[in-house]
């Protein structure tokens, strides 16, 4: 008997999870596990606040998806795209020319996008937050604006370098934000010629609250501690205009920043627009609660989807649907998985049921809000609670003792607060000292060998 083949789609949160699984549940005569990623890793993005402080170190943040994925065949390149009908799914390797692959059952969790909008300027200057890449590039770009601020004659040039903005008040924002403006507080006391009353950080939401995945009292609480820490807040105001640094908001106010943060919500992956599956209004993928694809009433056999990219009906809230959070992911992988083992075995799947219990937000050093079981807590405790969930979370014994010890040597020593911003442009220097050789040297250097 041949093996089934099950082909993973994207290494997220639903991914690794559900590939890990099917590797442990399913023997190698039942079942081939192939996880198609372009990035090497699962990057576990709760922890890109921790990352970008600082506080854990980058690699620590993600976890490699060859040594955890031991028994699946992993490989390295974009879906372009996925035609069920055919059952196969075409792929752009990491080089050389794309291949087509068939399969029996396909998990489609290429998870989700930044949400942006056709705002001037956002395009040119904006910084997402959805990637390692990206919170490196924002720790090492914001310590750069300090170091420019420091020496820079310019005043102007000094306030623009001083001044943060963040756009989006959800988990992703707010965490980035508070743990910014930590760093920037800790970097300051190497600055003698900056001082903390010169930094602003502004954050700027279009609706009336932050973090309503808390709850609204301790959303409100969160504001009031920002608030005391100087963070400028600005609810119901929506960004208009960012060309040349021009900070433009809808409430009037301008002003000059050099950077610019994005995180105003997720969409699904636009490599969804290249599948023949059927999609919700919002370009989600339309699912059962047993997780299979269904075009209205008819289930796509073979096809299965969950995560930020799918859309499943929440049965402990009837006539709702589970919200984009890892929360969920975590535990649909779980039951996609089981589900796909029982229709191999000749078995039925069963319906993913989960009751969300809550969220915990860390809002810096020290700091956090938690609502979980109807229960608030604010302050330390929400911290440890919410560093202990994640703990706990991110896939791989290795991981968690690496994640631990970061955290136990940051409390003897002090945060790193230093820009590695050549990471960045890694041959500039390189090329800079590499004399260019002539067009006709180079022809005849091609022609003697």
């Amino acid at each position: 008997m041949n093996p089934q083949r099950i082909v993973v789609v994207g290494a997220g949160h639903v991914g690794l999870y559900a590939a890990l699984r099917l590797s442990k549940k399913l023997n190698r005569r039942r079942a081939e596990v192939v996880v198609i990623d372009p990035q090497p890793h699962m990057t576990y993005q709760p922890f890109l606040p921790e990352a970008a402080a600082g506080n854990i170190s980058p690699r620590h943040s993600v976890v490699p998806l060859r040594r955890e994925l031991s028994k699946c065949r992993i490989v390295s390149g974009e879906v372009t795209k996925i035609e069920h009908a055919r059952k196969t799914v075409t792929v752009q390797p990491i080089d050389g020319p794309s291949t087509e692959m068939t399969y029996d059952h396909i998990i489609v969790a290429p998870g989700s996008v930044s949400r942006t909008l056709p705002i001037p300027g956002l395009r040119e200057r904006g910084i997402g937050f959805k990637t390692i890449g990206e919170a490196i590039y924002l720790r090492n770009h914001i310590l750069n604006r300090l170091d420019v601020a420091a020496v820079t004659p310019d005043p102007a040039v000094r306030k623009a370098s001083l001044t943060f903005v963040f756009v989006g008040g959800g988990f992703a924002g707010i965490e980035a934000l508070a743990e910014m403006e930590d760093v920037v507080r800790d970097a300051l006391r190497y600055y003698p010629d900056l001082d903390q009353a010169e930094v602003r950080f502004v954050l700027v939401e279009a609706t009336n609250r932050i973090l309503p995945e808390v709850g609204p009292k301790m959303g409100a609480y969160a504001a009031r501690e920002l608030d005391k820490r100087g963070i400028d807040l600005r609810l119901d105001t929506r960004l208009e205009s960012c060309v040349d640094g021009e900070i433009v908001l809808s409430d009037g106010e301008r002003f000059q920043a050099e950077t610019l943060v994005w995180t105003a919500g997720v969409k699904p992956s636009p490599m969804l627009d290249r599948t023949d599956l059927p999609r919700g209004p919002r370009g989600h993928v339309t699912c059962r609660p047993t997780l299979q694809v269904v075009d209205g009433d008819t289930v796509l056999e073979g096809a299965w989807s969950a995560g930020d990219c799918a859309q499943v009906p929440d049965l402990t809230n009837p006539g709702g649907w589970c919200s984009p959070s890892a929360q969920h992911a975590v535990r649909q992988a779980k039951v996609l998985a089981d589900n796909i083992r029982e229709v191999v075995l000749g078995g039925e799947p069963e319906e993913y049921r989960h009751k969300y219990v809550g969220s915990v937000a860390g809002l810096g050093l020290y700091k956090g809000v938690a609502h979980v079981y109807g229960i608030k807590v604010k302050g330390m405790p929400a911290w440890f609670m919410h560093r202990t969930y994640h703990m706990s979370r991110i896939p791989s014994f290795n991981r968690k003792v690496r994640v631990v010890a970061d955290w136990t040597l940051a409390f003897v020593l002090r945060r790193e607060t230093v820009a590695l911003g050549q990471l960045h442009t890694p041959r500039e220097e390189f090329t800079h000292v590499t004399p260019s050789v002539p067009a006709e040297r180079e022809t005849v250097g091609a022609g003697a060998r």
